[in-house]
């Protein structure tokens, strides 16, 4: 058994014991934290010494609201990449789908557009993408995750006529004559007009699955939630494994289908890779204009342009009473409930579907979770809390839209947008996410603008308050693990837990929130492994 003593700055996010200065770790564990002095002492003779210096060791960082396994093939080779952090002039966008259009002939997918950022862009229609691709199967997908736009091609290719049903929950767009309009809004949705194009990848599913973990890696995560998984790719998943070891652990959130319950045991899986839930969507998008809000987007020629009549509010996906359904059967089943509801009406109908539940199943430490709560009000966090209800908020949203939200969508509603300091106050274990591909994989960046609440621009979003360092370092350590039910194993340094560790440049608690943004990551350790270093 290989066995490594850290020596020198340790934050173990362990409430009891904050710092050390050294660490043991035998195998796969933590056999030790303490003095220097005192792990010398009882140091293998054939350790590993690694001295840290002006470095600093802390838990390996947690994702609590990923995509990893469509992230997986949404940034390989196979996928046009047009997101705004990537390429933000619209001319090069258009650019990049036309050239593909051209060398692939067999069909385009496109994933990342988005007018908001990238300004100019004009939403195609069917007409516009089969004059753009002619014969060739062509997606765009919307960074959101929220909408696709597909020629005819596509639609022919994925069996999608005018005759086709909206999938519960979903929809296809289609113009005052019934036909389809070349918009596909909604997971169920995009996930049938994109199939084709994903499919092709999965005889690669290994390699590309392996290379997603490594680049969470070099980032310093070390655990992964899934938040759209689809059991039928199971046998994807353990072929990948199998092929190459998994630097990271997957927490994954199963897809619901209304009516419908989960044919995986409850219990299932292992510490690195196991099922511990379900997802639902209440609503869309704020970047599209579906989400529930009780206020109303501005009238604008941004809103203008997003297709939003005068006054416009977004719609939910589900009644309240469909929500109820969906949340009775599987929590019936014993499974964690997450549900993404950005707009505050549709917090409100989840939490009301939920009060039923939690009451009529008699639960307790059910962990039950809201995704993204852009809109959330303190009054919503004080009900979520006394609910046993937590949240994970999507706080990078005020970095890439903050001024998006204040200036072209929603005023002053959009001051308080992703108010995560309430939920902390209401006494909520709070997580911060950055969604699979909407925005890159930046945790520490999360933390920064949780504190500060500042744009990319410099604008203080004002509407709320900013968080703590420590609960910011704990909404990627400690409280993810809790929200992943994993908290006996990972997201803090103490004796028995997983040795996913990570070495960075600076002590957080010594330098700026905006020098926290900047923070890199020059080792990662999983199961104490070394599994990245940045030379």
């Amino acid at each position: 058994m290989s066995s490594t003593l850290f020596v020198g700055t340790v934050l173990t996010l362990n409430e009891n014991v904050p710092r050390a200065s050294a660490v043991l770790v035998e195998g796969d564990r933590i056999t030790a934290v303490g003095a220097e002095s005192d792990l010398r002492s009882q140091l293998p003779a054939d350790a590993t010494i690694v001295e840290l210096g002006e470095r600093v060791l802390m838990p390996g960082l947690i994702e609590p609201h990923g995509h990893p396994t469509s992230s997986a093939v949404l940034l390989s080779e196979n996928v046009v990449d047009i997101r705004p952090v990537i390429v933000t002039d619209p001319h090069e966008v258009m650019h990049r789908i036309r050239s593909a259009v051209g060398a692939e002939p067999a069909g385009v997918l496109a994933n990342g557009w988005d007018p908001l950022l990238q300004v100019g862009l004009v939403d195609p229609t069917l007409t516009s993408l089969d004059e753009l691709a002619g014969d060739v199967p062509l997606v765009i997908v919307h960074n959101s995750g929220h909408s696709a736009f597909f020629n005819s091609a596509a639609a022919a290719l994925a069996g999608i006529t005018r005759e086709t049903p909206d999938p519960q929950g979903s929809s296809y767009g289609r113009d005052d004559k019934g036909e389809l309009s070349g918009v596909a809004h909604e997971t169920a949705a995009i996930f049938t007009v994109a199939g084709p194009f994903l499919s092709k990848s999965y005889a690669d599913f290994d390699r590309l699955m392996s290379a997603e973990l490594h680049r969470a890696n070099a980032v310093g995560v070390t655990t992964l939630c899934d938040m759209s998984w689809n059991p039928a790719q199971a046998p994807l998943l353990a072929a990948a494994r199998d092929q190459h070891e998994f630097t990271a652990r997957l927490r994954l959130y199963e897809m619901s289908h209304p009516g419908g319950t989960s044919a995986i045991e409850r219990v299932n899986g292992d510490h690195v890779v196991s099922q511990i839930g379900i997802k639902t969507w209440a609503d869309g998008s704020p970047w599209v204009g579906n989400i529930a809000t009780s206020f109303p987007y501005l009238t604008n020629a941004t809103t203008t342009a997003m297709g939003l009549e005068p006054g416009h509010r977004g719609t939910a996906n589900f009644s309240e009473d469909e929500l109820r359904e969906i949340s009775r059967n599987y929590a019936a089943q014993g499974w964690q409930l997450a549900c993404h509801a950005h707009g505050d009406l549709a917090i409100d109908s989840v939490l009301n579907a939920w009060e039923t539940v939690i009451t009529e199943l008699g639960l307790t430490d059910h962990r039950f979770r809201l995704e993204h709560v852009g809109a959330i009000t303190p009054a919503q966090c004080e009900r979520a809390a006394t609910l046993g209800v937590t949240v994970s908020v999507f706080v990078d949203h005020i970095h890439y839209w903050g001024d998006v939200l204040v200036d072209k969508l929603f005023g002053e509603p959009g001051m308080r947008w992703a108010d995560a300091q309430s939920a902390l106050a209401a006494g909520i274990r709070t997580t911060f996410h950055n969604d699979g591909t909407v925005t890159p994989l930046e945790p520490f960046r999360n933390m920064a603008v949780a504190m500060t609440r500042r744009s990319n621009t410099g604008r203080v979003l004002d509407g709320a308050k900013g968080v703590t360092l420590d609960d910011a370092l704990r909404a990627h350590t400690t409280s993810a693990a809790w929200q992943l039910q994993s908290e006996n194993h990972i997201g803090s340094i103490e004796v028995g837990k997983y040795a996913d560790l990570i070495v960075i440049d600076r002590d957080p608690y010594e330098v700026s929130s905006e020098a926290l943004a900047n923070t890199q990551v020059l080792a990662t350790y999983f199961a104490g492994a070394l599994v990245y270093e940045n030379n």
